[in-house]
């Protein structure tokens, strides 16, 4: 995860340091104790995230994780020094004492993550177990100028997360994008941002670690920590198109992390032109018929690009989301879905419906997605 300060942020707080960072320099093959506490710390934070309220017993943490009861005692211990974990009762044992079970404690720790639209900001205030605790929104111009972009960022964090202590900040914006060094390219229709230093510029701002990705990809990340598995793409149209990709329950961003540039797909070589210089891209396609009031035709373009990702990489599920799809959920939902089950009749016996449907989280889900690129790491998520 890049640009986040892994060290510890004294008692009683934790930062994404004593968790789940990357190893320094290699040493001996299995000889790195510092990264295998760090991973075996994420192992037992997930567990006690995924148990809720409810709590997991020490033994259970043991045998979910393959880790000794005496790693697990050191390791629940010390998450209740730093205030992560607490008791959540006790449960009937089969014999000798009720066990104590633990759980996590959501408020130990927080997150921001922030939707950077073309158009509009919208920042929200997660805990640990990515319930949204406040938000806020306000009108932007994505054109303004990096000074005013950035400032307008620092303004709204700071109303968001008020006297919080704070993990870091996760910021998705409309790509391309450079996500491990935070860098812009040629932001649709915006080609000014191109090679701006964004992660760096707000962390300097901030003064806090900061991550910087796609809202197609936060979009996504939100949902596979969500619970939604296997592969899947989430394709936002609003302001723009694009997908956020999760290939094996894991965010797929490609070698130079610029996967997911679906809107730029052309389907129709003398179409109208697009910002990004081709013509006849899905995404100028589809604004196009939307600003002509012809939702059944926009949900018919975007249903043939869905087809053609389907079949590249045999996904199961399509999941639809963003302010344009919000507006007419049920007419994109089924335009969709009646581009995929045609190709599939067309596939015959080798072919299967792909299901459609809306993505959860409405007007917060790339926000809350961008929470997650801080959050999700310390629970084990490689792909945060």
């Amino acid at each position: 995860m890049s640009g986040v300060n892994r060290t510890r942020s004294g008692p009683g707080r934790v930062g994404p340091a004593g968790l789940a960072g990357p190893a320094g320099p290699a040493g001996p093959a299995g000889a790195n104790l510092l990264a295998l506490r760090s991973h075996n710390t994420a192992l037992v934070l997930d567990l006690l995230r995924t148990a809720g309220e409810g709590g997991i017993s020490r033994l259970e943490l043991a045998e979910r994780t393959g880790l000794t009861p005496q790693a697990v005692s050191k390791i629940t211990a010390r998450l209740r020094e730093e205030g992560l974990a607490a008791e959540a009762g006790r449960r009937a044992s089969t014999g000798g004492k009720p066990a104590t079970v633990l759980r996590l404690v959501p408020e130990a720790g927080h997150a921001v993550g922030v939707h950077l639209d073309r158009d509009e900001l919208r920042a929200v205030l997660v805990d640990l177990d990515g319930t949204v605790v406040a938000e806020r929104c306000a009108e932007l111009d994505l054109g303004a100028g990096a000074a005013a972009v950035v400032g307008a960022v620092a303004e709204l964090v700071g109303e968001v997360r008020g006297e919080t202590d704070v993990l870091g900040v996760g910021v998705a914006l409309p790509g391309p994008l450079d996500h491990i060094h935070g860098v812009l390219h040629r932001v649709t229709g915006f080609p000014e941002w191109d090679g701006f230093p964004l992660r760096d510029a707000l962390a300097a701002r901030l003064g806090v670690p900061v991550v910087v990705d796609k809202d197609s990809n936060a979009a996504a990340l939100g949902l596979a920590v969500g619970g939604e598995g296997g592969s899947f793409a989430c394709l936002l149209l609003g302001t723009g198109l694009g997908a956020g990709l999760v290939i094996g329950d894991s965010v797929h961003r490609g070698a130079r992390t610029g996967a997911g540039e679906f809107g730029h797909q052309v389907v129709q070589l003398d179409g109208p032109p697009c910002h990004c210089g081709n013509r006849g891209c899905i995404e100028a396609l589809c604004l196009a018929a939307v600003a002509r009031g012809e939702a059944d035709e926009a949900a018919r373009v975007l249903g043939v690009g869905a087809a053609n990702l389907a079949g590249l990489l045999d996904i199961d599920l399509v999941l639809l989301g963003g302010r344009t799809i919000a507006a007419a959920p049920e007419t994109f939902v089924r335009g969709v879905a009646a581009v995929l089950d045609e190709r599939a009749r067309r596939e015959g016996g080798l072919g299967t419906t792909v299901p459609v449907r809306l993505a959860p989280g409405g007007d917060q889900g790339v926000a809350e997605g961008a929470a997650q690129l801080l959050l999700a790491p310390l629970f084990g998520r490689a792909d945060g």
